[in-house]
C-alpha cells in the first residue's frame, strides 16, 4: 500500500463520543460521510441522494440493526428472516444468536409460504455462488408484508459489472470488500426512511455507543486516495484500486478454470458478461468465492476437498446442497498458490471420498 493511505492521529484528537449532534447518526464522522458520498459518486453503484448514512462496526452490525429497526416495538409472533439460497451463511447465525423474540431465521427465501410480515436480504452479487439476486417472496408468493435488506458488499467493479446505480430503500456496504481493510471494521448502510435510521442508531447507541472514530477517520482517508486515484488526481499514473483488484481476481479466475477443466470430480460455475458502466468494457463477474459443485451429487464436497487439505465452507450451511463448497480466493498469493497446487491433484483421483 502506498503512504498516501497513512494517518497520523494525536493523542488528544477523536476524544468525544459524538461527531455531529445535528446528524441522525450523530456519532458518524462527516469526513467519512462526504467520502462515501463521493465515491458511490464515482463508481455509480448507489444512489446517495435523500439517503441517510448509518455507519456500523461493519456491515455485519448494521444488518442486526435493521432488523432491530424493522421489527421493534415487537408483536405476538417473530418476524421471520429469509434469504434465497445458497446464501450467506452468517445470516442464520446472526438472526439466531440472540434468541431474540423479535425475529427467527425462517431459511431459503424459495420455500417460505407464510403469510404476514417478513424480512428478506437480498445479496447481491451473491456469497457464496457469485450471482446477481432480486427479490423472491413478493414476486413468487405476492406477500406484500415484506421489509428487504440489500446486502451490495460486493457490488463493486472488481467484482463485477457496474450496471447502474442501486436504489433500495435499504443497503448495506462494507470497506472490507470495497478495498480489502476488513480489519478496520466499518461497514455503512444507505436508508431512506429516517425513522428507520433513527431507529438503526438507537441500536448501535445501546449495542457500542457508536463506532470508533479512529476507524472512521482512516476509513475516511482510504477513500479518498481511492476516489482521487479514480480522478487521476495528483497523479500522471492512473492509480484504479478497482483495475488493480480485478486484475489479481481475473489471474486467479483464469488459473482455477484451468485447473478445474481438467478434473474428473469438479465443475466450476460460470456467469454470464455485461456492459459494466464503470469501465465502459463488457466484463464477467470475478466473484470472490469460488463454488465448486461434485460431479457426483451423492459426495460431499467439502469433505473431497479436506482430503486435499483445502479448507473450504460446506454448501449445507449455505442452505444448499453437500455436493457444493465456497472455497475464499481473496487470499494471500501464496496460499492461492498452494490452493491451486493442491487442487491440480483431483485430476489423477478415481473416487471421492474424502481421503
Amino acid at each position: 500500500m502506498s503512504d498516501k493511505y497513512n494517518v497520523t492521529i494525536g493523542g488528544g484528537d477523536l476524544m468525544s463520543y459524538f461527531s455531529d449532534g445535528n446528524n441522525v447518526c450523530w456519532f458518524l464522522e462527516p469526513e467519512l460521510g462526504a467520502a462515501i458520498r463521493r465515491l458511490h459518486g464515482l463508481v455509480g453503484n448507489a444512489v446517495t441522494d435523500d439517503r441517510y448514512i448509518v455507519v456500523g462496526t461493519g456491515s455485519s452490525q448494521l444488518f442486526q440493526a435493521l432488523l432491530y429497526a424493522f421489527t421493534t416495538p415487537g408483536g405476538p409472533e417473530p418476524v421471520s428472516v429469509v434469504s434465497s439460497a445458497p446464501y450467506y451463511s452468517d445470516y442464520a447465525e446472526e438472526v439466531s444468536f440472540l434468541r431474540s423474540e423479535l425475529y427467527k431465521w425462517e431459511g431459503d427465501a424459495y420455500k417460505f409460504n407464510k403469510k404476514g410480515a417478513y424480512i428478506e436480504v437480498v445479496n447481491s452479487p451473491n456469497n457464496p455462488d457469485g450471482t446477481l439476486r432480486e427479490a423472491v417472496v413478493m414476486n413468487r408468493t405476492g406477500n406484500g408484508n415484506g421489509k428487504l435488506i440489500y446486502d451490495f458488499a460486493y457490488y463493486w467493479p472488481q467484482f463485477t459489472a457496474i450496471t447502474g446505480a442501486a436504489d433500495y430503500d435499504n443497503m448495506l456496504f462494507t470497506l472490507s470488500k470495497c478495498t480489502g481493510h476488513a480489519g478496520s471494521r466499518i461497514g455503512w448502510a444507505l436508508v431512506k426512511d429516517k425513522d428507520i435510521a433513527k431507529k438503526m442508531t438507537e441500536y448501535i447507541t445501546i449495542s457500542s455507543i457508536g463506532v470508533s472514530k479512529e476507524s472512521q477517520f482512516r476509513a475516511a482517508k482510504i477513500i479518498e486516495v481511492v476516489c482521487n486515484g479514480i480522478q487521476n488526481v495528483g497523479s500522471v499514473k492512473s492509480e484504479n484500486l478497482f483495475e488493480y483488484a480485478r486484475n489479481i481476481l481475473s489471474k486467479r479466475w483464469q488459473k482455477l478454470r484451468e485447473t478445474i477443466q481438467n478434473s474428473e470430480h469438479l465443475i466450476l460455475s460460470k456467469y454470464p458478461q455485461e456492459h459494466c458502466l464503470f469501465s465502459g468494457k463488457l466484463t464477467e463477474t470475478l466473484s470472490a468465492y469460488a463454488w465448486l459443485e461434485s460431479k457426483d451429487d451423492t459426495k460431499d464436497c467439502n469433505e473431497f476437498l479436506r482430503g486435499l487439505k483445502i479448507i473450504g465452507k460446506s454448501g449445507k450451511i449455505c442452505g444448499a446442497h453437500q455436493k457444493f463448497a465456497r472455497i475464499n480466493l481473496m487470499c494471500r498469493e501464496e496460499e492461492f498458490n498452494q490452493f491451486i497446487e493442491r487442487l491440480s491433484a483431483t485430476r489423477g483421483k478415481g473416487i471421492i471420498n474424502g481421503h
